[in-house]
């Protein structure tokens, strides 16, 4: 098929997206990556994976386009996130609370260096969004914390770390994502503070990431009527997005977020949706269901000039540059106070607990866990590794000895919510009776869903990193 008007080669601003399978790994998405190289696509977004296969996909997908591409996947807590094998870190909001900008780039040059090592070039990371609302459903923990000034130095921490360690970082959720009640995942959310609040609060980490020299924005499907009357999300706006390039002056790539989220897709098909996100002025489509599809309505577009052919050429400048720094070898690594993520993890459990005093423990232990991740399409980590930890430690499991309620609840796509379910709720409460110790993997504020009386240990984060850091915190509380 084409993939290009004339001399645009329009399949470069499109990003479909790549996920492993523990079944087969990477094997199911053969024939779209053959669809997506006969498209021409820039690149792709990559979701899980082990190391080495990973390495080996990337390689793969650049001998057979025969070009560089840009590689993406969301990295927000290191590149071990996605992929098994390398390094995890705590949530941006548990990196914050040691206070510590070295720490945030020490986080984002290892996370950017381990992802340049299997292929890995783009990281949709750091979140700049504000972690205000306490209804929000996806932001939370993924935020580094509330408070502008505090959030926009690591914000600023963490371009620094990611760049000068050789990729390219993306602040996200433009133009802030932390005042939504729903999920854009399954709704298209609405802010209804006034421009001089968004202004004076939501803007300024995004303007931090900006002076910090950030290579690419990620747009909210979130629409804002004070910065755009229509309703349009920001992802569609071209008031929001040209504030964006005219008063800030920003010149790098803009990205949406993901094409398969209700915030872009509400009231029209994903190829309108990408034709309106590209003449609103973003640069890169991402995620789109049906790649063909959005590069024929691209290619209708320009033909009947519904999409002006300078837009297209702005684009793909962007691209061109972006893809030149991204290919480039790092310059640099940042030192840190931790010799590693495990150290980070075990100092940020040595920090008072959450509520009430440190008790020492009794074996056997009984561990009684309560998970309200378990909703929405993708499954979450296992809930094992603390339980494995103590295992192989030697420390006896069972009925007898102290009982430790563990509480997960992280932020999780598609879960609506940003507390316990009401049958979850309810479960604490019941369990937490007679328990030695309540660990909470979730966002500190969850705790006042845990009945009084009962000593929490903020465990932030179900990733097994934490998991096992708390198994080790139980380990030197044994009597």
């Amino acid at each position: 098929m084409t993939t290009a008007v004339g001399d645009r080669p329009l399949g470069r601003l499109i990003f479909p997206a790549l996920r492993w399978r523990a079944e087969g790994g990477f094997a199911h998405e053969a024939g779209a990556i053959d669809e997506a190289l006969e498209v021409g696509v820039g690149g792709f977004i990559i979701f899980g994976g082990i190391a080495r296969a990973v390495a080996a996909l990337t390689a793969d997908l650049v001998r057979r386009a025969e070009r560089p591409l840009l590689i993406a996947a969301d990295l927000e807590r290191g590149a071990g996130q996605q992929f098994e094998g390398l390094t995890q870190f705590p949530p941006p909001l548990a990196l914050a609370s040691l206070d510590d900008p070295a720490v945030v780039r020490w986080a984002a040059a290892t996370t950017a260096r381990e992802a340049r090592a299997v292929g890995v070039n783009w990281i949709f990371a750091p979140v700049a969004d504000l972690d205000v609302l306490e209804q929000n459903p996806i932001i939370q923990t993924r935020a580094f914390g509330a408070e502008p000034a505090a959030v926009s130095r690591a914000v600023a921490a963490w371009v620094d770390g990611c760049q000068t360690a050789g990729a390219l970082a993306c602040a996200k959720h433009y133009p802030g994502h932390g005042r939504t009640s729903a999920d854009s995942h399954v709704a298209l959310p609405e802010v209804t503070a006034d421009r001089a609040t968004l202004e004076a609060t939501d803007a300024v980490p995004f303007a931090a990431a900006l002076d910090a020299g950030v290579a690419s924005i990620m747009t909210a499907h979130v629409a804002y009527p004070a910065l755009d009357p229509s309703g349009a999300p920001a992802t569609l706006s071209a008031d929001i997005l040209g504030r964006l390039r005219r008063e800030h002056g920003f010149d790098g790539l803009v990205v949406t977020d993901a094409l398969i989220m209700d915030g872009a897709l509400i009231g029209r098909s994903e190829a309108e949706a990408a034709v309106a996100a590209l003449a609103a002025g973003v640069d890169i489509l991402l995620y789109p269901r049906d790649p063909r599809q959005v590069l024929s309505a691209l290619a209708a577009a320009v033909g009947d000039r519904t999409l002006p052919g300078a837009r297209v050429d702005e684009a793909l400048r962007r691209y061109d540059r972006a893809l030149a720094q991204a290919t480039l070898p790092a310059t640099e690594g940042h030192g840190n106070r931790f010799p590693s993520a495990a150290a980070l993890a075990d100092a940020l459990l040595e920090q008072p607990l959450l509520r009430g005093p440190a008790r020492r423990l009794v074996g056997p232990l009984d561990l009684v866990i309560v998970d309200d991740d378990q909703d929405g399409p993708y499954p979450p980590a296992p809930s094992d590794y603390v339980r494995d930890t103590l295992r192989s430690a030697g420390i006896a499991l069972g009925s007898g000895g102290s009982r430790v309620l563990l509480v997960l609840a992280e932020p999780r796509a598609w879960k609506g919510r940003a507390g316990l379910s009401s049958a979850h709720r309810a479960e604490v409460a019941a369990r937490a009776e007679g328990c030695a110790l309540v660990v909470l993997f979730g966002h500190p504020r969850l705790a006042r869903e845990i009945p009084e009386g009962v000593p929490v240990l903020l465990g932030w984060h179900r990733q097994r990193l934490m998991q096992e850091a708390v198994g080790r915190w139980l380990i030197r509380r044994m009597a």
